[in-house]
């Protein structure tokens, strides 16, 4: 998920909050981002040794990048979901009975234990509910940290990005892994889910994943939201976590609570009070939201330090 309000700190009224979200429409309509989409290779490469890692104005994407392994520590999470790390990653097995992970090639199936256990968790109720099995995204790289693509959170190990495409009924090979897409779930209009693509098991596995008392938010794009909203009869306790955003149209993206053995993990504010349907989701659309007038690129935000970073990551960061 590229860098937007949800991976802020602090607090924004509502039109503030409406303002930089347009403002972050515009910049993508303009510059586009890294896609969740995008194919991945069978023949990674290594990346190139840096000549100065030490040096202080080094992106700390850079670093953490060149991190295979996680550092072996006291499994925690350190700082804020797009500013930290995480110490003694976890990996989500690339096969399970009721889940199979993408994009191998990327080595980002790495999270805090409990991330690893809602996964394996919800894809066993998934799998209940009428869905055959997650296809699990990206979820953080084994040390956490900034990533050279993609995301401006993910950092901490805690969020974990799961295709809207069941699971296919047979173990999926490395090059249906890199190559194979997610299926678009809005319609061409952007005013609401395509019917269809969408299946009561769509929402059901959404569902499943907001009601885990682990679950901090969910994020999904406006219509998959209104969809939600629709089809939840009188049982709107769930649907407050559900956060509507820019594309999250292939895939919802889950977020999970600071655990309880990480003191350093930064919590993000509450979701506002309410459902989150009707009046409060028509903004999104809009047509200035739905069709932003083009405007000239931004400056391009610099990328984070490891001193932008907790200090506790250096320490990942180089553990063994």
């Amino acid at each position: 998920m590229a860098a937007n309000i949800e991976t802020r700190q602090p607090r924004k009224t509502r039109i503030g909050r409406r303002a930089t979200a347009l403002a972050f429409a515009i910049g993508l309509a303009a510059a586009g981002t890294a896609n969740a989409q995008d194919k991945g290779t069978l023949d990674p490469k290594p990346l190139p040794a840096l000549a100065k890692p030490d040096d202080p104005a080094t992106p700390a994407k850079e670093l953490f990048g060149r991190r295979p392994a996680p550092a072996r520590m006291e499994s925690r999470t350190i700082g804020f979901y797009a500013k930290g790390c995480l110490a003694g990653g976890v990996a989500l097995p690339i096969n399970g009975k009721t889940w199979q992970v993408m994009r191998l090639s990327r080595n980002r199936n790495w999270g805090h234990p409990n991330t690893v256990q809602f996964l394996e968790r919800l894809s066993r109720k998934g799998a209940k509910l009428g869905w055959r099995g997650l296809l699990v995204g990206d979820m953080s790289q084994p040390r956490g940290g900034p990533m050279l693509t993609g995301h401006a959170s993910h950092q901490v190990g805690l969020d974990a990005d799961i295709w809207l495409t069941p699971m296919p009924d047979h173990e999926l090979t490395p090059l249906e892994r890199e190559d194979m897409s997610a299926t678009m779930i809005v319609a061409k209009d952007r005013k609401d889910v395509d019917p269809t693509i969408w299946t009561p098991a769509h929402g059901a596995l959404i569902k499943a994943a907001a009601e885990d008392p682990q679950v901090e938010r969910i994020f999904a794009n406006a219509a998959i939201k209104k969809a939600l909203c629709r089809e939840a009869g009188t049982d709107h306790a769930w649907l407050h976590k559900v956060r509507p955003y820019w594309q999250h149209d292939y895939h919802f993206h889950v977020r999970l609570k600071c655990p309880a053995n990480s003191p350093e993990c930064k919590p993000q504010e509450p979701v506002p009070a309410g459902d989150g349907c009707g009046k409060d989701l028509d903004w999104w659309f809009t047509d200035a939201v739905l069709h932003p007038k083009p405007s000239l690129p931004s400056k391009p935000r610099p990328s984070l330090k490891l001193a932008d970073l907790p200090p506790a990551c250096r320490q990942v960061l180089h553990a063994p």
